[in-house]
């Protein structure tokens, strides 16, 4: 059975999702964007942590949602759509 050991995760800034991403390390992962300069207001888990294969599909569908109710855009710092 595959471990369940990624978190799913949004950056905001504000009330505007600028990120979403997976991490087996969330501080860790937060301090990195900051690093690079991602500017955002708070980091948020979402959900439970999940095998990274669903996190992985969560990130894909969640980036979908956000184009479709956002003309078609990503949000701020995703590169492509599939968060990768």
């Amino acid at each position: 059975m595959a471990k369940k050991d990624t978190y799913k995760y949004e950056l905001h800034d504000g009330h505007k999702t600028v990120y979403v991403g997976t991490t087996k390390n969330p501080e860790r992962r937060e301090a990195e964007h900051r690093a690079d300069g991602k500017d955002f207001t708070n980091m948020t888990i979402i959900g439970r942590p999940s095998t990274a294969e669903g996190a992985g599909k969560w990130e894909e569908d969640r980036i979908d949602t956000y184009k479709r109710n956002h003309g078609g855009d990503r949000p701020k710092y995703n590169q492509n759509d599939s968060g990768k």
